[in-house]
C-alpha cells in the first residue's frame, strides 16, 4: 500500500506530491491527461505569473476569505521563490509585484516541476481518470478506468471546471461527494465579458486604456483602470478579467471612462476648444471630435453613442451635444449580459466548501486522511499570480501535514 496517492497533476498536486516525497513518503501521482502540468503552460499568456510580491488573503474569495492565511503565512512568497531557486529556477519580477521565469516561458516552471517529479518515491502516472474514491479501513482505494490503487492517505488536487480546453473538470468535486462533501456555486472568474454587442462588435480588436466600473442598478459594486480590449461579444483585457467576477447577476452594467485622466467637465471644455479650430474646417465632424485623443473608430462610435451624426460638422454642434460627448466619454456605458464560460475562465470561483476542511492543514473534516488543495477548494485569488500561489502554498500544506502523521 503506498503512503499517499495524489489525485491531479497541476500547481497544486505536483507540489503536494514533491513535499510529501521530500518527507520521506511513497507517493503516487495519478494525472487524467497525457502528462502532468498542462494548464500551467498556458498561465501568464504563457509565461507562467507564478506568484506575487503583494500576496494577502486580501486577493482572495470564497465564502471564508481567510481560510486561505494559515497556508499562505506557511509558504510566503519569498518562500515559494527560495523553493524555485531550489530546482534551478530563475526568476524575476514587474513593478506590479508579479513574478515570472527569467526565461519568460511557462515551460521553464513545468519542467523543474518535472523533473524534480522523477526522484526517487514518487510514481507519477498519467492517463489515469480517477473514477471513484473509497473509504477503506487502512485508508483509501482509488479507482481508475483502467487500474485500482490502495492508500493510507489521499490528497485531492484535481483542480476546478475553468480551462477544459487544457484539463479543466468537475471530477474532483465528484470524488469529494463520495466522500461526503459539498461544494458552492461555480461560475467561470478572470474571464471575458459578454455584453450588448451593438458597440462592441463595431469596435473589434481596438485595446483603449479605460476606467472601468460593474453597476448593479444604481449601485457601483466594483472599480478598475487599464487595458479593455473591444470584441464580437463584449469586452477583454486584463482589467476586465480582474472584476469580472462582479459581473455575475441580474441588471449589471459595465461602465467604460474612455480618457480616466481628466474629469467630464475637463472633457467638455476640451470639446469646446476643439469646435473652436473646426471652426475654420467645416469637414471636421462630430465622428471625429475626440481625434488625437482616442482611437479613431472609438472616436465615430462615441458620436454615435450620443446619438449625433457622425457626418453633423463640429462646428455646427450645441452645447448640449458637445455636452453629450463628453458624457460618452466618461459614461460608455454597456448592459452585461453574462460572461464567458469555463472552457475560456482562468479560475473557478466557488468550490469544495472550505467549512469542511481544516485550514491549518487542508484535512478534511469530515474524512480523516483525506486532504483536498488548490483550485478545487472554494479560494480563488485576483489576477496576477495569486492563483498560482494558492496551489503552490496550499499543496505544500498538504503534502506537510502528510509527513508529520503517523501513516
Amino acid at each position: 500500500m503506498t503512503d499517499v496517492i495524489v489525485i491531479g497533476g497541476g500547481a497544486s498536486g505536483m507540489m503536494a506530491a514533491l513535499t510529501a516525497a521530500e518527507n520521506g513518503r511513497s507517493v503516487v501521482l495519478l494525472e487524467r491527461q497525457s502528462r502532468v502540468g498542462r494548464k500551467l503552460l498556458a498561465t501568464g499568456n504563457g509565461r507562467c505569473n507564478l506568484t506575487n510580491y503583494h500576496v494577502s488573503p486580501d486577493h482572495y474569495h470564497g465564502e471564508d476569505s481567510s481560510f486561505c492565511a494559515h497556508a499562505l503565512r506557511a509558504f510566503d512568497t519569498g518562500t515559494t521563490l527560495q523553493y524555485f531557486a531550489s530546482l534551478g529556477l530563475l526568476t524575476v519580477s514587474e513593478d506590479s509585484g508579479r513574478v515570472y521565469p527569467m526565461s519568460n516561458m511557462a515551460g521553464s516552471v513545468l519542467d523543474v516541476l518535472r523533473y524534480a517529479l522523477e526522484r526517487p518515491g514518487i510514481r507519477v502516472c498519467t492517463g489515469q481518470a480517477v473514477t471513484a474514491v473509497k473509504r477503506i479501513a487502512e485508508g483509501f482505494t482509488v479507482r481508475t478506468e483502467t487500474e485500482v490503487f490502495a492508500a493510507r492517505k489521499v490528497i485531492l488536487a484535481a483542480g476546478g471546471a475553468a480551462g477544459s480546453k487544457v484539463g479543466g473538470v468537475m471530477d474532483g468535486y465528484r470524488l469529494a461527494k463520495m466522500l461526503g462533501h459539498h461544494r458552492t456555486v461555480l461560475y467561470p472568474s478572470l474571464v471575458q465579458l459578454k455584453t450588448d454587442p451593438t458597440y462592441p462588435r463595431a469596435l473589434k480588436g481596438i485595446k483603449a486604456e479605460c476606467g472601468i466600473a460593474i453597476l448593479r442598478g444604481d449601485e457601483r459594486v466594483a472599480e478598475n483602470r487599464g487595458e479593455v480590449l473591444f470584441t464580437e461579444y463584449g469586452v477583454s483585457g486584463p482589467a476586465i478579467f480582474e472584476i469580472s467576477r462582479y459581473a455575475i447577476g441580474e441588471d449589471v452594467t459595465l461602465s467604460l471612462d474612455l480618457w480616466p485622466e481628466q474629469s467630464e467637465t475637463d472633457t467638455a471644455a476640451w470639446l469646446r476648444r476643439r469646435q473652436a479650430l473646426a471652426l475654420r474646417n467645416r469637414e471636421f465632424t462630430c465622428g471625429q471630435a475626440f481625434t488625437g485623443a482616442l482611437h479613431s473608430r472609438l472616436s465615430q462610435m462615441a458620436g454615435k453613442y450620443a446619438g449625433l451624426s457622425p457626418s453633423l460638422p463640429l462646428a455646427d454642434a450645441p452645447e448640449e451635444a458637445l455636452a453629450a460627448l463628453a458624457h460618452t466619454c466618461k459614461h460608455f456605458e454597456l448592459p452585461v449580459t453574462g460572461t464567458c464560460g469555463f472552457d475560456q475562465a482562468q479560475v473557478t470561483a466557488g468550490g469544495l466548501r472550505t467549512g469542511e476542511f481544516d485550514p491549518r492543514t487542508m484535512e478534511s473534516r469530515l474524512t480523516p486522511g483525506f486532504y483536498a488543495c488548490g483550485e478545487v477548494l472554494d479560494v480563488d485569488g485576483d489576477c496576477g499570480g495569486f492563483n498560482l500561489q494558492w496551489a503552490w502554498a496550499s499543496g505544500r500544506l498538504a503534502g506537510r501535514l502528510l509527513s508529520n502523521t503517523s501513516l
